[in-house]
Parts: C-alpha cells; structure tokens; sequence
C-alpha cells in the first residue's frame, strides 16, 4: 500500500523539488500552502506522513502541530525550518515533532529520515492478544500488568496510561509536558516532578541497570525517549560499523 505524505510548505520551488522526489520514490502527495490548508487535508484524514514547514504565510507551523497533536500522537511530522538553532529545534522536539531538519537541507536525506519513521512503529512486537513487547519484557493491556522475569507487576491506573503513550511513541522523544497532558490529562502542563519520579519506578521494573537505562532514556533539555530495542549507543554505533564494513 503506498504511503499518503502530506507536505505543507509555502516555497513553491522548495515544494515542487519535494514533491517530486517523494513521487518518483513511488508516495502519494498531498500538497498545501499554507497552515489552514495543511490542516484542511489532514483532517479529511488517510495521511502517513506530513512534512511541516516552521514559518507558514499564516501561521507558525508549530501551531499546526499542536492542532494534530490534540488528537493524533502517532502520525510522524518533521518540521522543515530555516530556524536551525538549538532552542528552535528543542521547540519543535517538545510540541511533539517527531524529527526537524534545518534548511537547507539534502532531499535524499529527508526521504530517508522519512522512511525510517515511517518504519519505526513496525518495529514494535505485537501479538494478536494486543500485548506489547519489548526485551524480554512484556505489557499485558488486557490485565494492566507488566510481566517482568515471568512475574506479574500490576500498574496503577497512571502508570498503565504512561506505558501506554510511550507504546505509542518508541524512539521519539516526548517532553514531560506532553506525558502530563496527553497521558495523563492535566489541563496544562504544571510545574511537577510526577513524570520524573514515573520513570524512576519504570527503570526499577524494566533496567538491569537503573543508572544506564537501555530502554527508558533521558533527553536532556527536552524529556524522555522510549527505545523497545534497548540499545545502546555503543551497541549502536558497533551495528553501524558493521554494516559498514559489509
């Protein structure tokens, strides 16, 4: 089935020169100029993927963003910006951007930062059960526990529904605002150390090593980020080499 990407960009050149590399590598394209047509079109619904310009005509385009994130947190977005700073790209990390490339930038390499989240959610272990794997891990939705070296930890409710948004987010990294109100519903994000001492109790559950968690890790200046493979950097970067050398 081929991927819908949604691209909203006002740059008709920048625009036409995207579109017609995601085409030829065989996506559906949606087009918009502007922030209330990018959210016309995504509302009509059926999209994979949206490719998010910062600075729209009409609005900014993180605004566009919290409008989708209201009701969506799992369609991948990556913000396109000629703000390339560090504090630009953490702002777009925090409302919920899934990747953020500064302009200008390579079209062969959007397409493949596009491809790999578009990947990424495929990654995660299902059973037909619904429940949710990862390491030698796993979450019981149905009976709200964790199954951790074969015995059952039961989750409160809070737990159970920050578990939840992680499952549904691996490998993006989500701020503590976020995980208080998307999670766990606060009206607006509070000044509160809840979510931190959350992910105590999870590296106390899950990590063989709380202190150098493989699984629920630390993003500093924007939050946490859920990795269900468990890798670490070097075990990372020890991959890649040997990729490399095949």
């Amino acid at each position: 089935m081929t991927n819908k990407i949604l691209v909203i960009e006002d740059d008709p050149h920048l625009l036409e020169g995207i579109r017609l590399n995601l085409y030829l590598g065989g996506y559906e394209i949606l087009c918009a100029v502007s922030g209330k047509e990018g959210i016309a079109i995504w509302e009509e619904g059926s999209v994979d993927f949206v490719i998010l310009d910062r600075m729209l005509p009409d609005m900014d385009g993180l605004k566009v963003l919290e409008r989708i994130r209201k009701t969506d947190n799992n369609l991948p977005v990556l913000i396109l910006s000629a703000k390339g700073e560090v504090e630009d790209r953490k702002a777009g990390l925090r409302r919920g951007c899934d990747d953020y490339m500064a302009k200008p930038f390579d079209l062969q390499e959007l397409e493949l930062r596009m491809e790999r989240l578009l990947l990424r959610g495929k990654n995660i272990k299902q059973t037909g059960s619904g429940d949710f794997f990862f390491g030698d891990h796993r979450i019981d939705w149905e009976r709200r526990v964790a199954v951790v070296d074969g015995e059952d930890v039961p989750l409160t409710d809070q737990e159970f529904r920050i578990l939840k948004y992680f499952a549904e987010n691996p490998g993006k990294p989500v701020s503590r605002e976020a995980i208080l109100t998307r999670a766990l519903g606060y009206a607006a994000p509070v000044a509160t150390r809840t979510v931190d001492n959350f992910l105590v109790r999870f590296r106390r559950y899950f990590e063989k090593n709380p202190r150098k968690p493989k699984f629920f890790k630390s993003i500093r200046s924007v939050g946490y980020l859920f990795d269900p493979s468990g890798q670490t950097k070097e075990s990372r970067q020890k991959k890649d080499e040997e990729n490399s050398d095949t």
